[in-house]
């Protein structure tokens, strides 16, 4: 047997082997420089030949805590917990921002990539985590503006300001875990990819962006907590603000959801995988 016949031979695709993986990183691994592709096609996909660039980055939720500030904060007179609602709804926003466009294109990921999952193998699960990933660019902008708000207002962190990342990671599974789940539906379903706009939208009502979690009733406070984005944005005020003590139980139960989210969301993902090529 000749070494090229060798060599060919070594190049086996075994679809059981991947079965019984939930994620198989070596894999993933294997595939980085296409990963790393379509998370710059990402970044350039929404840079490219726009008026402002990189702006959109920042006029987004900027534009979303003047509004909130105008309403909820001089009209509706909402509690900032003791900072200026501004900078207490932009807290807020930076992190929710990043959550919301992270989970509106990791839904419709699959359906914007039929022409590659339709002619070439890969690990498909790197098409709805790159664009949560390509959004870090626009968390790290808006993030810059409020450090400079914090600046603004004399505003000084607390020591809690260390876990910053851990809450990074936190929203990342979250919003990669979902639009697991809902990418996986839009491939077959196609209408769930415009409920998701809905429902991104309605879910920012259930999360604490424009009032404070302590609103909430005691009593259901750990319930309001399955949605993981309270945790992350009380645990961003906390750190950021000292608005309020580090909610370690929501910061716990959230975390549990958010690893639920992922993990559920990935075995959802890819149960569906063998259904890709032919439904999209």
């Amino acid at each position: 047997m000749s070494k090229k016949e060798q060599e060919i031979q070594q190049i086996v695709i075994d679809p059981e082997d991947r079965k019984r993986r939930l994620i198989n990183w070596q894999e993933i691994w294997q595939y980085r420089d296409l990963f790393l592709f379509l998370v710059w096609r990402d970044i350039k996909t929404r840079y490219a030949q726009s008026i402002l660039g990189v702006g959109w980055a920042i006029i987004q939720p900027v534009f979303s805590m003047i509004v909130f500030t105008i309403v909820f904060g001089n009209l509706a007179k909402v509690n900032s917990e003791g900072v200026p609602y501004s900078i207490f709804s932009y807290t807020a926003l930076v992190p929710w921002t990043f959550f919301s466009t992270s989970l509106t294109s990791a839904s419709s990921s699959l359906i914007g990539s039929k022409n590659l999952i339709t002619k070439v193998y890969f690990p498909r699960l790197v098409i709805p985590i790159a664009p949560v990933l390509g959004k870090t660019i626009d968390f790290g902008i808006s993030f810059l503006i409020l450090l400079g708000m914090m600046l603004w207002f004399g505003v000084k962190p607390t020591i809690w300001a260390l876990m910053v990342p851990v809450f990074i990671i936190l929203m990342m599974l979250t919003a990669a875990g979902v639009g697991m789940w809902l990418t996986a539906l839009s491939i077959q379903y196609r209408d769930v990819r415009y409920g998701a706009d809905f429902f991104v939208q309605l879910l920012m009502y259930a999360s604490p962006v424009i009032y404070a979690t302590s609103i909430i009733p005691e009593k259901y406070q750990i319930l309001y907590a399955l949605n993981p984005m309270v945790g992350v944005i009380e645990g961003f005020r906390a750190a950021l603000l000292g608005t309020r003590a580090m909610p370690w139980d929501l910061l716990g139960v959230g975390a549990l959801m958010a690893v639920a989210f992922f993990l559920s969301g990935a075995l959802y993902f890819r149960s569906m995988e063998q259904y890709f090529a032919d439904v999209a």
